[in-house]
């Protein structure tokens, strides 16, 4: 007896009006739902993550349209694949019939592959609909954004799962005595994470387990023993979480700084990633504020590329609470107005009392003539001006008003009452 289909795949929607969750896209005014309404439908590119309805979102509009639907996997078939589906269609437009031709996670074709698509979407020979999990604006070339629209589709929110979670209670291709406790029901939610696939799955599977009885907790943190955070280690999760991760330590904001910390690190990141992040938040927002910051995150960076995974969570976490508990400052950016002084004053000379003299001729000429030794002065202080004469005056760094910048700040003051002025030469 053949086994029977996955669930999400006996409840795959068989209308428009069954897809859950993309209201914007395909309600009364969805754009989509207007392009159906005057036939014709541009190549497109649907963005967003596992689970929300690309690929039935993709079928159901061929269907719709009367198109001929060709799917085509940028994971699984290759060029030559490619090439055929395309000549088939063009012959099939000579017959009157048009195609719709779907590529699943188009971001996996690099830019010939994509360049090779260009002349079929601009001559009309297939209507091209795209799909990915990455951001098209980095993953797709500009000649294929531009012949294109792109339209993000969102994760299923808890009103959308509900709809799926109905339907397959209800439908007797799905599972129509289904019973589960409310508490299980909103973990079940909780843990599907917007996908609405994965609840599907999670969903039979648990039922296996406890039918007859209703669906408990028990059988739902059984099924998702492996469920992870949505994460990876190139798309635009990894972007997004470690942005997450930054902004909450800059925010002072601990607890969702140890968050985001755990997400990265379970969901199977590179820990050596998240220490080098830490080493630059160090310095970057936290900096002369308080210099142990530093101090912190190199010594959790080096036990990090030393002793690795378990054990370094100790020392991620002390950084991470140490760095986000810090008093912040962005002085350090101090650095980037004196590179665009070099730039602006490029024949600046360094002041003849602070070049070296090792030669007689160099003596003779000036060099290093006038020249004070700090060490000598009253309080190790000789109070010379340093810069080029054209950026006399000029001011890179200003200290911040918290934690150690507040020393600091006492110290320049001190120098510059003492600061003797120099005669540009």
């Amino acid at each position: 007896m053949p086994q029977a289909a996955p669930l999400p795949e006996r409840m795959r929607p068989q209308q428009l009006s069954d897809v859950v969750g993309q209201d914007h896209l395909l309600g009364d005014d969805g754009v989509i739902s207007k392009f159906i309404t005057e036939k014709h439908l541009p190549s497109l590119l649907l963005w967003g993550p596992p689970g929300c309805g690309k690929t039935t979102m993709a079928r159901l509009l061929a269907g719709e349209l009367g198109l001929r639907f060709a799917p085509f996997s940028a994971v699984l078939n290759g060029v030559p694949d490619l090439r055929k589906l395309l000549d088939e269609a063009e012959k099939m437009r000579n017959l009157g019939e048009e195609t719709l031709l779907f590529i699943d996670e188009i971001h996996r074709f690099n830019k010939a592959q994509q360049d090779a698509l260009l002349p079929h979407v601009e001559n009309g020979s297939i209507t091209l609909v795209g799909a990915t999990t990455e951001n098209p604006s980095f993953s797709c070339n500009r000649a294929l954004l531009s012949r294109c629209r792109v339209f993000q589709l969102h994760g299923l929110e808890d009103e959308a799962l509900n709809n799926l979670f109905n339907r397959v209670s209800q439908d007797r291709d799905g599972l129509p005595d289904v019973q589960i406790d409310d508490d299980a029901r909103e973990l079940l939610f909780r843990l599907s994470s917007g996908d609405g696939r994965r609840l599907q799955l999670m969903l039979e599977e648990a039922w296996s387990l406890a039918k007859p009885n209703a669906i408990s907790i028990q059988e739902i943190q059984q099924v998702a023993s492996g469920v992870r955070a949505g994460h990876d280690k190139s798309g635009d999760s990894h972007y997004d979480v470690a942005s997450a991760f930054i902004k909450s330590m800059r925010a002072s904001d601990v607890q969702a700084a140890l968050f985001y910390l755990a997400r990265q690190i379970e969901s199977g990141e590179d820990p050596v990633f998240v220490a080098r992040r830490i080493a630059i938040f160090a310095s970057e927002d936290v900096g002369l504020a308080d210099p142990q910051a530093m101090v912190q995150a190199q010594a959790a960076f080096n036990i990090v590329e030393k002793i690795g995974l378990p054990e370094a969570i100790y020392p991620l976490s002390q950084a991470v609470i140490y760095c986000a508990t810090a008093p912040k400052s962005n002085a350090t950016k101090a650095y980037f107005e004196a590179a665009a002084a070099t730039k602006e004053h490029p024949g600046a000379e360094v002041p003849m009392f602070l070049r070296n003299a090792p030669t007689e001729l160099m003596k003779d000429l000036g060099y290093k003539e006038g020249y004070q030794y700090d060490h000598d002065a009253p309080d190790h202080y000789a109070g010379q001006q340093c810069l080029p004469d054209e950026l006399l005056g000029k001011t890179f760094y200003q200290p911040g008003e918290f934690g150690f910048e507040k020393e600091i700040a006492k110290r320049m003051e001190w120098w510059e009452q003492r600061r003797k002025p120099r005669d540009k030469t």
